[in-house]
């Protein structure tokens, strides 16, 4: 078993903060409807992390759960047009009662509909995480749900748990808190075994640990323990502290932060830097970017690459393909994934960051290359 450590994460100190919520715990399972009251209470937990400067993404489930009763969908397991007909309904209904409540906090809602290959396809992962990161600095609260009207394999047990993981590590975020029935991770499951202890921390995730997952919960949610454990190692993974927490009482995130028990998996130590040393190592470059020697230097000082440095461009790479900075001696500075294809990228070269919109006919990034999507060398 692994030892507790008292150095667990604290939400007062966290910049950026994904929340998870499954349908049980939106949707009340007798009327079918919204749980308002519930959701009104998570809107100013949500408003008081804002308030001292902690960005908060939602993860929320409870589309389908939503329109089952509109639609006479009362059996237990539907079938997959049924399920994506369910979410067409139910995602107006989940993004209104989004709207209402965080709307009564002076919060702006945003909704987006992603599936786990917008994480994982780099283009669609580069489009999502600006998506995100611009909707935060403009003040919104982003709630995310699975894509479920159009997509197939992706309606399955457990997905909105690793799906938020992946926001997690998209957006860099320092915690992911998983609000379920059960007050984080036991060494076995406590409704069947009387002996079952609490684990407060788990500093890794070992075999041990995942065996521990059991079955899931009865209701509408979808979700089981082992699923939250596959999602705390994506997070962990991605230097992302996360958390396994009871929601079902008023005021979640508060009752966490005066001291409501719960599990928390720490990071892993080198996990923020994984990400580059799979951009520095794993991907082969599809072309390069020539830098002057201004651009160089902004580069060492942890700048991101700008269009004005950029002389020459080579290769053919489309949008988020990896590729190698070098200065005009042909030293390789750094390596990168390219938010412009190889033929644009050649159009914005040696032009400063304002003049790109008159040049492409329609505004795209100011950086060529993000620096936290660039590793030196």
């Amino acid at each position: 078993m692994p030892p507790a450590v008292s150095a667990t994460p604290d939400l007062r100190t966290a910049r950026r903060l994904v929340v998870k919520i499954g349908s049980a715990l939106v949707v009340d399972e007798r009327s079918a409807a919204p749980r308002e009251a519930w959701l009104v209470g998570v809107a100013q937990d949500v408003a008081a992390l804002r308030a001292r400067g902690t960005e908060v993404i939602l993860v929320s489930s409870g589309a389908i759960a939503l329109a089952r009763r509109a639609l006479g969908l009362r059996r237990q397991k539907l079938r997959l047009e049924e399920k994506q007909a369910a979410a067409a309904v139910g995602q107006i209904r989940l993004a209104g009662a989004w709207a209402a409540a965080l709307g009564a906090q002076a919060l702006n809602a945003a909704q987006l509909l992603l599936t786990l290959e917008d994480s994982e396809d780099r283009r669609r992962y580069l489009n999502a995480r600006a998506t995100l990161n611009t909707l935060l600095s403009l003040g919104c609260v982003p709630v995310i749900n699975e894509n479920d009207t159009v997509a197939t394999a992706e309606i399955r047990f457990g997905d909105n748990d690793r799906l938020a993981a992946r926001v997690a590590e998209m957006v860099e975020a320092d915690a992911l808190i998983l609000l379920s029935d059960i007050d984080g991770l036991y060494t076995a499951d406590p409704r069947k075994d009387p002996a079952a202890e609490h684990l407060p921390t788990v500093p890794q995730i070992t075999d041990e640990i995942m065996a521990m997952g059991g079955e899931p919960p009865p209701g509408y949610s979808s979700g089981g323990m082992r699923t939250k454990l596959i999602a705390a190692r994506i997070a962990t993974g991605a230097g992302c502290a996360m958390a396994i927490a009871l929601g079902k009482q008023d005021r979640p995130l508060r009752a966490m932060e005066q001291g409501a028990r719960c599990t928390w998996f720490l990071p892993e130590p080198a996990g923020r830097s994984a990400r580059k040393r799979w951009i520095a190592g794993s991907l082969a470059p599809l072309g390069c970017l020539v830098v002057d020697d201004g651009a160089a230097r902004a580069l060492a000082r942890g700048s991101s690459l700008l269009p004005a440095g950029v002389r020459t461009v080579e290769g053919r790479f489309e949008r988020g393909d990896p590729v190698s900075v070098r200065n005009e001696a042909g030293q390789e500075l750094a390596r990168g994934l390219v938010a412009y294809d190889a033929a644009d990228a050649s159009r914005i070269a040696g032009h400063r960051s304002e003049e790109l919109e008159a040049i492409l006919g329609w505004r795209g990034r100011d950086e060529i290359i993000h620096r936290d999507d660039l590793v030196l060398l």
